[in-house]
């Protein structure tokens, strides 16, 4: 295998279909994406600088990562919401080899979801632990309802739209109301602090490479 051949397979290099369609008429839209199931417990590790390259790779612009457990910035300029997901799951898998689920919102979603929180107050007062736990399709209530006698400590839950909102009042740790049982009974998702929930939004507005901390430049 030659150099550039090698070079190929390890970075997955852009093939026909693999890559962002180049639309230079269409203005980019800020997503914000958050990965499920990646770097926990040592586990189906992908390091920030492997995302965001991969997402360049791919065609998108502006990639920024925040924090270790996927979440990532970036636009596009021609895919959107399951479509733009289904990609960037195909695109993953061939790139990491593993199945990694993408749950991607809008800079306008995700101020609809921050400003729909049902439990402000906890978010004011214990923002680490209300959760918010993203899926692929809107929630229907009787499937919250079924979650909701599941619980049996003091965990509060409540949906809206393709969001649950629940607050671990005694942490999330030692909780009863598991990630397993969520999923048992609403389907796959994957779940955010109220904190990186806030950091996401300030990412994300305006443009992702705006607002993202940057090193400052030298001087000459």
């Amino acid at each position: 295998m030659t150099r550039a051949a090698r070079k190929d397979v390890l970075i997955g290099a852009a093939q026909p279909g693999n890559r962002e369609p180049v639309q230079p008429s269409a203005s980019p839209t800020a997503h914000v994406a958050l990965l499920r199931g990646i770097n926990v417990g040592g586990h189906r590790s992908v390091g920030m600088t492997d995302l965001r390259n991969f997402l360049t790779q791919l065609g998108f612009n502006e990639a920024r990562s925040l924090l270790q457990s996927g979440n990532l910035v970036f636009e596009s300029r021609s895919r959107t919401g399951a479509e733009l997901e289904r990609f960037l799951e195909a695109a993953a898998l061939k790139r990491f080899a593993l199945e990694i689920d993408f749950f991607v919102r809008t800079p306008e979603e995700w101020k609809t979801l921050i400003r729909q929180n049902p439990f402000r107050k906890e978010a004011e007062l214990d923002p680490g632990h209300l959760l918010v736990m993203f899926f692929k399709s809107p929630l229907a209530a009787t499937d919250v309802v079924s979650l909701q006698s599941e619980i049996k400590g003091e965990e509060i839950v409540s949906s809206k739209g393709r969001q649950l909102y629940a607050f671990y009042p005694n942490g999330v740790g030692r909780s009863r109301l598991t990630n397993a049982i969520i999923e048992r009974k609403l389907g796959r998702c994957t779940g955010r602090n109220w904190n990186t929930v806030l950091k996401l939004a300030i990412l994300a507005k305006s443009g992702s490479a705006k607002l993202t901390p940057v090193a400052p430049r030298k001087r000459i």
